[in-house]
């Protein structure tokens, strides 16, 4: 069940990643005891309770990538792992079973370890469909042989289309829910001033 401890930071703009500065990206660090479940079935069933749905169980991409049109949470179900977020030169954040992080649009993330055993949750909130923009040609390579991206439209975002995709991100719509606590939280409190 979720504890309900977190913190966020902003994460803004660098070059051709947009980011966002307008929604902290929020770490919930050990919020979710599984007991003897499964740990996907846990995050699934907390995740789906609070509205936040058309998920996956898979990893997070090692490249950089990002959703212009809709946010993400992502719950550690197995294993660690070190993420990046905000672009090449961005914060790197250790995760581990049981941790869980909500990524506003436009956030660029990518893990960049390769310890075994790591294994996440991820949804969005109810009508969002996300999209897969990545940052540069390179990442897009790696997209095109990673066996979970290659059905995926990997779009590269350079300069001649990031205002565009910024208005995008500025218009996704806010969730209803903390994809953890429901009607509370820090979802609540930070991106909806609740």
């Amino acid at each position: 069940m979720y504890k309900g401890s977190s913190e966020h930071f902003f994460i803004t703009g660098a070059g051709e990643a947009p980011n966002n500065e307008s929604l902290p990206l929020i770490l919930y660090k050990g919020a979710v005891e599984f007991d003897k479940r499964e740990p996907e079935a846990v995050f699934e069933e907390i995740f789906w309770g609070n509205k936040w749905a058309d998920g996956f169980r898979d990893g997070t991409f090692p490249f950089h990538h990002y959703h212009s049109a809709a946010h993400e949470v992502v719950g550690v179900a197995r294993g660690t792992a070190v993420l990046q977020f905000g672009g090449p030169s961005g914060p790197e954040v250790e995760v581990a079973a049981g941790d869980a992080c909500v990524i506003p649009a436009g956030v660029v993330h990518r893990r960049i370890d390769d310890a075994p055993g790591y294994s996440v949750v991820g949804a969005y909130p109810h009508h969002q469909v996300p999209d897969c923009c990545v940052l540069s040609e390179a990442d897009a390579r790696l997209a095109e042989v990673h066996p979970d991206a290659v059905e995926l439209v990997i779009k590269v975002i350079g300069e001649d289309k990031l205002k565009a995709v910024k208005t995008s991100i500025a218009a996704t719509v806010l969730p209803a829910t903390d994809p953890l606590s429901g009607s509370g939280g820090p979802i609540n409190e930070l991106w909806l001033g609740n």
